[in-house]
């Protein structure tokens, strides 16, 4: 049996929308960290929050990185 679709929509409860943000984002977190070692991949995430909070994960040095990103 299929799981059944859901509304996406904003959550307008603030506080149950920060609770929200920060389990999707270590669950992110941790996925991207999982996949680089995994599959020896080079990964790259960044999440801002909406207070604009800058949150991320580099599996290579953040120099290389910041060029990747330059270009």
């Amino acid at each position: 049996m299929g799981r059944g679709k859901i509304v996406i929509r904003r959550i307008d409860n603030s506080t149950s929308r920060q609770v929200t943000f920060s389990k999707r984002r270590n669950g992110l977190l941790k996925k991207a960290r999982e996949l680089a070692i995994l599959c020896d991949a080079e990964v790259g995430l960044m999440i801002f929050s909406s207070t604009g909070k800058l949150y991320d994960f580099a599996s290579t040095r953040s120099n290389e990185i910041e060029h990747l990103i330059s270009e």
